[in-house]
Protein backbone atom coordinates (compact mmCIF):
# COMPACT_ATOMS: atom_id res chain seq x y z
CA UNK A 1 0.00 0.00 0.00
CA UNK A 2 1.36 3.42 -0.99
CA UNK A 3 2.39 5.62 1.93
CA UNK A 4 0.74 9.05 2.05
CA UNK A 5 3.17 11.75 0.91
CA UNK A 6 2.96 15.11 2.71
CA UNK A 7 4.73 18.43 2.13
CA UNK A 8 5.31 20.46 5.30
CA UNK A 9 6.21 24.16 4.87
CA UNK A 10 7.47 26.16 7.86
CA UNK A 11 10.34 28.52 8.60
CA UNK A 12 10.95 26.91 12.01
CA UNK A 13 13.19 23.87 11.77
CA UNK A 14 11.92 22.53 15.09
CA UNK A 15 8.33 22.49 13.74
CA UNK A 16 9.36 20.66 10.57
CA UNK A 17 11.37 18.10 12.53
CA UNK A 18 8.40 17.51 14.85
CA UNK A 19 6.02 17.00 11.91
CA UNK A 20 8.46 14.59 10.25
CA UNK A 21 8.90 12.59 13.45
CA UNK A 22 5.21 12.40 14.34
CA UNK A 23 4.11 11.58 10.80
CA UNK A 24 6.81 8.95 10.54
CA UNK A 25 5.20 7.22 13.50
CA UNK A 26 1.99 7.00 11.46
CA UNK A 27 3.82 5.59 8.43
CA UNK A 28 3.48 8.83 6.46
CA UNK A 29 6.30 10.20 4.28
CA UNK A 30 7.11 13.91 4.72
CA UNK A 31 9.10 16.32 2.55
CA UNK A 32 9.88 19.70 4.08
CA UNK A 33 10.44 23.25 2.88
CA UNK A 34 11.86 26.09 4.97
CA UNK A 35 10.49 28.89 2.75
CA UNK A 36 8.17 29.60 -0.15
CA UNK A 37 10.79 29.23 -2.86
CA UNK A 38 11.76 25.75 -1.67
CA UNK A 39 8.07 24.83 -1.38
CA UNK A 40 7.24 25.89 -4.94
CA UNK A 41 10.19 23.92 -6.33
CA UNK A 42 9.00 20.77 -4.56
CA UNK A 43 5.38 21.33 -5.61
CA UNK A 44 6.48 21.61 -9.24
CA UNK A 45 8.59 18.46 -9.04
CA UNK A 46 6.48 16.11 -6.91
CA UNK A 47 2.89 15.09 -6.32
CA UNK A 48 1.69 15.30 -2.71
CA UNK A 49 -1.34 13.82 -1.02
CA UNK A 50 -1.47 16.77 1.38
CA UNK A 51 0.26 20.11 2.03
CA UNK A 52 0.52 21.74 5.45
CA UNK A 53 1.82 25.31 5.35
CA UNK A 54 2.52 28.01 7.91
CA UNK A 55 1.05 31.43 7.09
CA UNK A 56 4.17 33.46 7.88
CA UNK A 57 7.15 32.56 5.69
CA UNK A 58 10.34 34.56 5.02
CA UNK A 59 9.62 35.20 1.35
CA UNK A 60 5.84 34.75 1.03
CA UNK A 61 2.87 33.47 3.03
CA UNK A 62 0.69 30.39 3.22
CA UNK A 63 -2.11 32.06 1.29
CA UNK A 64 0.21 32.59 -1.68
CA UNK A 65 1.18 28.91 -1.52
CA UNK A 66 -2.52 28.04 -1.53
CA UNK A 67 -3.11 30.40 -4.47
CA UNK A 68 -0.23 28.81 -6.43
CA UNK A 69 -1.67 25.34 -5.84
CA UNK A 70 -5.12 26.41 -7.02
CA UNK A 71 -3.87 28.34 -10.08
CA UNK A 72 -1.78 25.38 -11.22
CA UNK A 73 -4.60 22.88 -10.67
CA UNK A 74 -2.51 20.89 -8.19
CA UNK A 75 -4.72 18.27 -6.54
CA UNK A 76 -3.18 18.46 -3.06
CA UNK A 77 -5.50 19.61 -0.23
CA UNK A 78 -3.93 22.37 1.89
CA UNK A 79 -3.95 22.81 5.67
CA UNK A 80 -3.00 26.26 6.96
CA UNK A 81 -1.22 26.57 10.31
CA UNK A 82 0.01 29.60 12.24
CA UNK A 83 1.22 30.80 15.61
CA UNK A 84 -0.68 34.07 15.02
CA UNK A 85 -4.00 32.50 15.85
CA UNK A 86 -6.99 34.69 15.07
CA UNK A 87 -10.55 34.06 14.01
CA UNK A 88 -9.82 36.11 10.88
CA UNK A 89 -6.97 33.78 9.88
CA UNK A 90 -9.13 30.69 10.43
CA UNK A 91 -12.03 32.06 8.42
CA UNK A 92 -9.80 33.43 5.63
CA UNK A 93 -8.02 30.07 5.33
CA UNK A 94 -11.26 28.16 4.83
CA UNK A 95 -12.79 30.85 2.61
CA UNK A 96 -9.80 30.82 0.26
CA UNK A 97 -9.82 27.04 -0.16
CA UNK A 98 -7.81 25.46 2.65
CA UNK A 99 -9.38 22.23 3.88
CA UNK A 100 -8.41 22.83 7.48
CA UNK A 101 -6.82 25.29 9.89
CA UNK A 102 -4.43 24.26 12.68
CA UNK A 103 -3.33 26.80 15.32
CA UNK A 104 0.12 26.60 16.90
CA UNK A 105 1.25 25.30 19.26
CA UNK A 106 -0.44 22.01 18.46
CA UNK A 107 -0.36 18.71 20.28
CA UNK A 108 0.46 15.34 18.75
CA UNK A 109 -3.23 14.44 18.73
CA UNK A 110 -4.27 17.73 17.13
CA UNK A 111 -1.70 17.33 14.36
CA UNK A 112 -2.54 13.70 13.61
CA UNK A 113 -6.28 14.36 13.77
CA UNK A 114 -5.98 17.27 11.34
CA UNK A 115 -3.66 15.46 8.91
CA UNK A 116 -5.78 12.30 9.00
CA UNK A 117 -8.85 14.30 7.97
CA UNK A 118 -6.92 16.11 5.25
CA UNK A 119 -5.60 12.88 3.75
CA UNK A 120 -9.05 11.29 3.82
CA UNK A 121 -10.65 14.35 2.24
CA UNK A 122 -8.03 14.24 -0.51
CA UNK A 123 -8.97 10.63 -1.25
CA UNK A 124 -12.67 11.51 -1.36
CA UNK A 125 -12.20 14.47 -3.69
CA UNK A 126 -10.07 12.38 -6.05
CA UNK A 127 -12.69 9.63 -6.15
CA UNK A 128 -15.44 12.15 -6.83
CA UNK A 129 -13.34 14.01 -9.40
CA UNK A 130 -13.22 17.01 -7.06
CA UNK A 131 -16.95 17.59 -7.29
CA UNK A 132 -18.95 17.98 -4.11
CA UNK A 133 -22.08 17.43 -6.17
CA UNK A 134 -21.25 13.75 -6.63
CA UNK A 135 -23.09 11.37 -4.35
CA UNK A 136 -21.50 8.25 -5.80
CA UNK A 137 -17.76 7.97 -6.30
CA UNK A 138 -18.22 5.56 -9.21
CA UNK A 139 -16.76 2.63 -7.31
CA UNK A 140 -19.50 2.80 -4.70
CA UNK A 141 -16.84 2.95 -1.99
CA UNK A 142 -17.59 6.54 -0.98
CA UNK A 143 -21.04 8.03 -0.79
CA UNK A 144 -21.75 11.40 0.78
CA UNK A 145 -24.43 14.03 0.44
CA UNK A 146 -23.65 17.67 -0.32
CA UNK A 147 -25.57 20.05 1.91
CA UNK A 148 -28.95 21.06 0.48
CA UNK A 149 -29.63 24.19 -1.56
CA UNK A 150 -30.30 27.19 0.65
CA UNK A 151 -27.66 26.05 3.13
CA UNK A 152 -24.22 27.65 3.42
CA UNK A 153 -21.03 26.04 4.67
CA UNK A 154 -17.78 27.11 6.31
CA UNK A 155 -15.14 25.23 4.32
CA UNK A 156 -15.78 21.52 4.66
CA UNK A 157 -16.62 21.74 8.37
CA UNK A 158 -20.06 23.00 9.14
CA UNK A 159 -23.28 24.34 7.65
CA UNK A 160 -25.92 26.89 8.55
CA UNK A 161 -29.51 27.35 7.45
CA UNK A 162 -31.81 30.31 8.26
CA UNK A 163 -35.10 29.64 10.00
CA UNK A 164 -38.04 31.83 10.89
CA UNK A 165 -37.71 34.84 13.21
CA UNK A 166 -34.01 35.31 12.55
CA UNK A 167 -32.78 32.02 14.03
CA UNK A 168 -30.32 29.72 12.25
CA UNK A 169 -29.65 26.01 12.52
CA UNK A 170 -26.02 24.84 12.39
CA UNK A 171 -24.54 21.38 11.99
CA UNK A 172 -21.72 19.27 10.52
CA UNK A 173 -21.30 18.59 6.80
CA UNK A 174 -21.63 15.03 5.59
CA UNK A 175 -18.27 15.19 3.78
CA UNK A 176 -16.56 16.10 7.06
CA UNK A 177 -18.19 13.09 8.69
CA UNK A 178 -16.67 10.92 5.95
CA UNK A 179 -13.17 12.07 6.94
CA UNK A 180 -13.45 10.72 10.50
CA UNK A 181 -14.18 7.40 12.17
CA UNK A 182 -17.57 6.67 13.77
CA UNK A 183 -18.53 9.12 16.48
CA UNK A 184 -18.37 7.83 20.06
CA UNK A 185 -18.95 11.10 21.93
CA UNK A 186 -20.02 14.70 21.40
CA UNK A 187 -19.20 17.59 23.74
CA UNK A 188 -21.86 20.27 23.33
CA UNK A 189 -21.73 23.87 24.46
CA UNK A 190 -24.56 25.10 26.71
CA UNK A 191 -27.69 27.14 26.16
CA UNK A 192 -26.96 30.88 26.07
CA UNK A 193 -23.28 30.27 25.29
CA UNK A 194 -21.87 32.41 22.51
CA UNK A 195 -20.44 30.79 19.39
CA UNK A 196 -18.03 32.71 17.16
CA UNK A 197 -17.54 32.18 13.43
CA UNK A 198 -14.29 30.24 12.93
CA UNK A 199 -14.04 29.23 16.60
CA UNK A 200 -14.69 25.75 18.01
CA UNK A 201 -18.38 25.19 18.73
CA UNK A 202 -18.39 21.45 19.38
CA UNK A 203 -15.92 18.60 19.87
CA UNK A 204 -16.32 15.06 18.60
CA UNK A 205 -14.59 11.92 19.82
CA UNK A 206 -14.24 9.01 17.40
CA UNK A 207 -13.55 5.28 17.51
CA UNK A 208 -9.85 5.80 16.81
CA UNK A 209 -9.69 7.86 20.04
CA UNK A 210 -9.06 11.11 18.19
CA UNK A 211 -10.84 14.37 19.04
CA UNK A 212 -12.10 16.63 16.26
CA UNK A 213 -13.02 20.28 16.80
CA UNK A 214 -15.83 21.71 14.66
CA UNK A 215 -15.67 25.41 13.77
CA UNK A 216 -18.88 27.41 13.88
CA UNK A 217 -20.13 28.81 10.55
CA UNK A 218 -21.69 31.86 12.24
CA UNK A 219 -21.45 33.89 15.43
CA UNK A 220 -24.41 34.08 17.77
CA UNK A 221 -26.10 32.91 20.96
CA UNK A 222 -27.18 29.28 21.37
CA UNK A 223 -30.92 29.09 22.04
CA UNK A 224 -31.38 25.36 21.51
CA UNK A 225 -29.25 22.20 21.47
CA UNK A 226 -30.44 19.09 19.68
CA UNK A 227 -31.43 16.84 22.55
CA UNK A 228 -32.17 13.98 20.14
CA UNK A 229 -28.50 13.96 19.06
CA UNK A 230 -27.39 14.16 22.69
CA UNK A 231 -29.42 10.99 23.33
CA UNK A 232 -28.63 9.25 20.03
CA UNK A 233 -25.23 10.30 18.63
CA UNK A 234 -25.71 8.33 15.41
CA UNK A 235 -28.36 10.85 14.26
CA UNK A 236 -25.57 13.34 13.52
CA UNK A 237 -24.07 10.80 11.11
CA UNK A 238 -27.26 9.34 9.63
CA UNK A 239 -29.03 12.63 8.92
CA UNK A 240 -26.57 15.53 9.41
CA UNK A 241 -28.63 18.15 7.53
CA UNK A 242 -32.02 17.59 9.09
CA UNK A 243 -32.59 15.52 12.22
CA UNK A 244 -28.87 15.61 13.06
CA UNK A 245 -28.51 19.40 13.44
CA UNK A 246 -26.51 20.56 16.47
CA UNK A 247 -27.63 24.03 17.56
CA UNK A 248 -30.16 26.72 16.90
CA UNK A 249 -28.57 30.15 17.30
CA UNK A 250 -29.60 33.78 17.09
CA UNK A 251 -26.86 35.15 14.84
CA UNK A 252 -25.23 38.49 15.60
CA UNK A 253 -24.15 39.60 12.12
CA UNK A 254 -25.39 37.05 9.58
CA UNK A 255 -25.23 39.26 6.47
CA UNK A 256 -21.57 40.20 6.90
CA UNK A 257 -20.44 36.77 8.06
CA UNK A 258 -22.28 35.04 5.23
CA UNK A 259 -19.69 36.56 2.89
CA UNK A 260 -17.18 34.10 4.39
CA UNK A 261 -19.38 31.10 3.61
CA UNK A 262 -19.89 29.01 0.49
CA UNK A 263 -23.39 28.63 -0.92
CA UNK A 264 -24.24 24.95 -1.12
CA UNK A 265 -26.02 25.67 -4.41
CA UNK A 266 -22.53 26.03 -5.93
CA UNK A 267 -21.76 22.42 -5.00
CA UNK A 268 -24.15 21.22 -7.70
CA UNK A 269 -22.66 21.45 -11.19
Amino acid sequence: MKKPHILAIDDERVILDSIIKLCGGEGWQVDDAIDGDAALKKLSAHSYDLVISDIMLPDTDGFEILNYIQKNSIKSPVIITTGFTTVENAVKSLKTGAVDYLPKPFTYEELISCLSRGLKLGEILKLTDQSLSDTDAGTGSVVFAPCPSGYKRLGYYSWTYPENEGACKIGITDIFLHTIESITGIEFMKLNDEVVQGNVCIQIETEDQLTHSILSPLSGIIVDCNKDVEKEISLAEKDPYFKGWLYTIIPGNPEQESENLVSCSSDRL
